[in-house]
């Protein structure tokens, strides 16, 4: 594979995960093989203790996986042990989290929010809080960077959440029932940024969720059940298309 070929930005072969030994084992994620592209914007579903959220901790190096390989963006992370000794600074260069409740710290302003992350990663601070300006400005909520989280509206407090999770230039975005607390017309909003994220970035978006509202806008879903993935429905072509081409191209198709 050369520089200029796509790959999958995250890559699962026999990924699992187990708690306890012996009779008190239970396997929350069982053998999950999958690969997630630039470009696309992926549903994880399912019932609760499917493995949806063990899997998209495994994805973020939150948890440790039990057996398997693991590939983000072309380096592999976990391969019977993690390969990489600081994960900290793995997730700071490669994911991006959005979480059902925005988790915005309460003391500081939209635009401090933001660039809290870039200051964990050693910008200086006036790189940051640029950085901080261009993606609220992005994401059409700049006219709000010198809030406080307690007054902005739910969909507001999601667009920072979002831009927060985008600070430092991530491919990979996991996202935990974002549009849980918000009515459809908002919801749609949120999926609609994401996609954008997605595509512009050439990033992968992996969205768990139960909100039957935004099923409709996944490229691909996928529908787990006791640690397995039983089901993909949705198209598949972006997947195949990005090995010979552009992200911008095939969302446009």
């Amino acid at each position: 594979m050369t520089a200029d070929t796509p790959h999958p930005l995250v890559e699962c072969r026999g990924l699992a995960k187990h708690y306890g030994e012996g009779e008190a084992r239970v396997d929350a994620l069982k053998a999950v093989d999958l690969d997630l592209w630039p470009g696309e914007v992926v549903g994880l579903l399912g019932p609760s203790g499917s493995g949806k959220t063990t899997l998209l901790n495994l994805i973020g190096c939150i948890v440790e996986p039990s057996a398997g390989t693991l590939r983000l963006d072309g380096e592999t992370v976990w391969e019977g042990k993690w390969l990489r000794s600081d994960l900290r600074r793995l997730r700071l260069e490669k994911i991006g989290f959005i979480f059902q409740f925005h988790n915005l710290l309460p003391f500081l302003d939209v635009s401090e929010n933001v660039a809290l992350v870039l200051d964990m990663a050693g910008a200086t601070k006036a790189d940051a809080l640029a950085r901080a300006r261009e993606l609220l400005d992005y994401l059409e909520v700049g006219h709000r960077r010198t809030a406080k989280p307690s007054s902005l509206s739910g969909g507001e407090a999601q667009r920072v959440a979002i831009a927060r999770a985008l600070a430092n230039r991530p491919r990979i975005i996991l996202a935990d029932e974002p549009t849980a607390a918000l009515d459809g017309e908002r919801a749609g909003i949120v999926l609609d940024l994401l996609r954008k994220v997605a595509v512009e970035q050439s990033a992968t978006v992996v969205v768990v969720t139960h909100d039957e509202k935004i099923w409709d806008r996944f490229d691909r879903i996928f529908t787990l059940r006791d640690g397995r993935i039983v089901m993909q429905d949705g198209p598949t072509a972006k997947s195949r298309d990005w090995a010979q081409g552009d992200a911008r191209e095939v969302a446009e198709t």
